[in-house]
């Protein structure tokens, strides 16, 4: 079960994870690319030696690019390890999904082989998942077509712990991310060269056209020639197998379409911004059977002779997987993992976006905040501002809230129509019902739940029935709120929902309808549980901050708690 940190943590990770991937398509060589890849390691993934070891053209591996020690990066760079015995060494210890981890306990068979290697003598590890200096853990790299490029390795953790399953599956990440920028990086170096060859070498034009074709053709990823220039600039001209195979669509019918008849509606906007020469973006573009794929373009600018025709070269890479596992990541780390729910991070920052730090402490009925609004037209008439028509009277569309106006105004319904934020405040104010006696104010209401009993289950039970007990009532509660409220666990056995446009009346019926929802027994294992729930009710107003509107409906859920007796509560 997550800790109220952790969100924060892996929040603090993914950050640092995406800044260093970004950082991979910016080098320029392959040398600066290698030497990216393991400077993130050292800076993004947390460990204190990275180094990546490449496949040569002879099947060997070469250390190509060392992080972290100066001493030993003078030591073993340039050292080179047959493939035999790298073989070995990926088909030893222990299989961590795409990772391998040999354990020093196993791997002192491997002191005497010719891998470069470089390490210190350690004492034994002192729990079961403390980090040796012996311990060696790999993270193959793999081209597109399944071939290896090379083995990442890296070693000293700095928490001095063996990765678990979020350390895991981020180091797994990003050696594939650092597959594709060193296949990247390889494709641009054969591309550069064939087009210096094309620009300087005039008498080599058909040797050096064949070899542009082949890399064009055979890329991994997906290649397009457009027109620049002119009243058909963008068009489509060549494509390459792989953007056809991506798309789903023939090279006879791409040479029908420009990237801005492909690209999906809401990213036209970043496909212009993309400068021709040397641009990037990473956008959406539509398939065949109507479906949309990430992926990146990039652009560059060739010339068909010295002083020929210049025509757009542009680079399309399938990135849909790694747009998968960014939303997996962001998910998790705003999700409860038990539940699924939103947890405490998401619940705040969903709770603050409804919140501003002006207070709403005028209230007016809706006649008033009319006769308002009339007085300071009329005023701003008799000084000659705008905000009347010539005849003099007010122009209904510059009222605060009205009907096709400017969106200003104040949201909550009867009583919302305060005109403190002056008629140019764009924000819409959150307020509460005065009282609990339901005057027609509709209002966001938080409603914090508490479950009765769950403590005896967990006791007596153990944690097993207690997880299923809180993911049951997860489930129950999403069920009982609408489309749009939120369901939040906050924490254990505290849940809150976020309920907006509702009365007073409403959210004490809301409270009913789900602690009535609760009280049902719980199935887990073949045997029935039951818990109850106290509901307290608090209401969000603008001028309070989400910790403020959470303490405010915790200390009612507890006044509602001590109303109850022991065994009433029990019952709901």
């Amino acid at each position: 079960m997550e800790t109220e940190s952790e969100p924060y943590v892996r929040l603090a990770t993914l950050r640092q994870l995406h800044q260093v991937v970004a950082e991979l398509n910016t080098a320029r060589s392959l040398a600066d690319t290698l030497q990216t890849v393991v400077d993130g390691i050292v800076v993004g993934l947390g460990y204190e030696l990275a180094c990546v070891n490449l496949v040569r053209p002879d099947g060997d591996l070469v250390v190509a690019a060392f992080a972290g020690d100066p001493a030993a990066e003078a030591l073993i760079t340039g050292r080179v390890g047959s493939r035999s015995s790298w073989e070995r060494r990926l088909s030893m210890g222990e299989s961590w999904d795409g990772l391998r981890f040999i354990p020093h306990t196993e791997g002192w068979v491997l002191l005497e082989d010719d891998v470069p290697q470089w390490h210190t003598d350690g004492p034994e590890p002192r729990f079961k998942d403390e980090w040796h200096p012996e311990d060696r853990l790999y993270a193959p790299m793999y081209a597109s077509g399944g071939e290896l490029l090379g083995v990442i390795s890296v070693d000293r953790p700095r928490n001095g712990r063996r990765p678990g399953a979020w350390g895991r599956e981020a180091l797994q990440m990003y050696a594939f991310q650092a597959a594709i920028a060193i296949s990247n990086a390889r494709l641009r170096a054969n591309m550069q060269r064939a087009l210096v060859r094309l620009e300087r070498e005039q008498q080599a034009l058909r040797a050096s056209e064949e070899s542009f074709r082949q890399a064009f053709e055979y890329a991994p990823s997906g290649m397009a020639i457009a027109e620049m220039g002119g009243d058909q600039h963008g068009r489509l001209l060549r494509t390459n197998d792989a953007l056809c195979r991506l798309l789903g669509r023939p090279a006879s019918v791409l040479r029908r379409y420009s990237f801005s008849d492909l690209v999906h509606p809401e990213d036209i906007g970043t496909l212009l911004r993309t400068s021709a020469e040397g641009g990037r973006a990473e956008l959406r573009l539509g398939r065949r059977d109507g479906t949309y794929v990430w992926v990146s373009l990039r652009n560059s600018v060739v010339a068909d002779a010295a002083d020929g025709p210049r025509f757009l070269l542009t680079h399309v890479e399938d990135i849909e997987e790694r747009k998968r596992h960014e939303l997996q990541l962001a998910h998790r780390a705003s999700h409860d993992s038990l539940t699924g729910l939103p947890n405490s991070a998401e619940l705040r920052a969903r709770l603050g976006a409804r919140l501003c730090r002006r207070p709403q402490s005028v209230r007016a009925t809706a006649v008033e905040a009319l006769d308002a609004a009339f007085e300071e037209r009329g005023a701003a008439a008799v000084s000659g501002e705008h905000g009347f028509r010539p005849d003099g009277l007010p122009d209904p569309f510059e009222f605060p809230g009205a009907p096709g106006g400017n969106g200003h105004g104040h949201g909550g319904g009867p009583g919302a129509g305060a005109v403190a934020g002056g008629p140019y405040d764009h924000h819409v104010h959150t307020v509460a019902p005065a009282t609990d006696i339901d005057d027609g104010t509709k209002g966001l209401a938080v409603l914090f739940c508490d479950l009765d009993g769950f403590k005896s289950i967990n006791d007596r039970f153990g944690h097993h029935t207690g997880d299923a007990v809180l993911i049951e009532v997860a489930r129950r509660l999403t069920t009982g709120v609408r489309d749009g409220d939120t369901v939040a666990r906050l924490g254990g056995d505290e849940f809150v929902v976020l309920a907006d446009g509702l009365g007073a009346a409403d959210a004490a019926d809301l409270a009913v309808r789900l602690r009535n929802a609760i009280i049902p027994p719980i199935r887990v294992d073949g045997r029935a549980v039951r818990v109850g729930a106290s509901f307290g009710i608090g209401w969000a107003s603008c001028g309070m901050s989400a910790d403020e509107v959470l303490r405010s409906a915790d200390q009612r859920m507890y006044i509602e708690k001590r109303s109850r007796s022991k065994a009433h509560r029990r019952a709901g």
